[in-house]
C-alpha cells in the first residue's frame, strides 16, 4: 500500500474523534474542522516517520493540541468577522443540550492552555504526566491550570445556567 493511501485510511479512521476534541479546544466547528486539518497537514508531512511510532492516536492528538497552541499565539494574524454569515440559532433545550451548551460555551472563555489541559484531563482522560507531555509543560502547571479552569468553569457555567433559565 502507497503512503498515501495508509494515510488517507488512518485519516477516515479518526477524524470523528480528533473533531470532536478540536471542537472542545476552538468552540465551533468551522475552527474545529480547520484544525484538525491543520494537523493532518502536520502528520502527513511526517508520515514516513509517524507511522511507525508505537502509539499514532495518543501522537496524533498531541500533534492537535499542539497545533491548537500554535494557532493560538500566532492568531495575532487579522480575522475578519462575516456577520452576513451567521451559526444556525440553536433551539433552547432543557435539561443535558442545556447543561452541554453551557459547558462548551463556558470551555470558551477559558484561556486557549487552560481550555487545552481540560480538555485532556476530562475529555481524553490523561493523567497529570501525559498531560504535561503533550503540551511541553511542567506537571505543577498542569496541576495549578487544571485548578484555576475549573474553578472559572464552575462559576461560568453557574452564571450561563442561571441566564437561560431567565430567558
Amino acid at each position: 500500500m502507497r503512503d498515501e493511501d495508509e494515510f488517507r485510511e488512518f485519516a477516515a479512521s479518526r477524524q470523528k474523534q480528533l473533531l470532536r476534541t478540536a471542537y472542545l479546544l476552538c468552540g465551533d466547528w468551522h475552527g474545529a474542522e480547520d484544525l484538525v486539518q491543520t494537523t493532518f497537514g502536520q502528520l502527513y508531512r511526517t508520515w514516513r516517520r509517524f507511522r511507525r511510532v508505537e502509539h499514532p492516536d495518543a501522537y496524533a492528538k498531541q500533534a492537535l493540541y499542539r497545533c491548537y497552541l500554535t494557532s493560538k499565539r500566532k492568531k495575532r494574524f487579522a480575522t475578519v468577522p462575516i456577520d452576513s454569515v451567521a451559526e444556525p440559532a440553536a433551539p433552547v433545550a432543557q435539561t443535558s443540550d442545556e447543561r452541554a451548551g453551557a459547558l462548551v460555551a463556558a470551555l470558551a472563555g477559558l484561556p486557549e492552555r487552560a481550555r487545552a489541559v481540560v480538555v485532556l484531563r476530562f475529555w481524553e482522560d490523561y493523567s497529570v504526566a501525559q498531560t504535561a507531555e503533550a503540551l511541553g509543560i511542567s506537571q505543577g502547571t498542569v496541576k495549578s491550570q487544571t485548578s484555576r479552569a475549573l474553578g472559572m468553569l464552575r462559576v461560568r457555567i453557574a452564571e450561563t445556567l442561571s441566564d437561560i433559565r431567565r430567558d
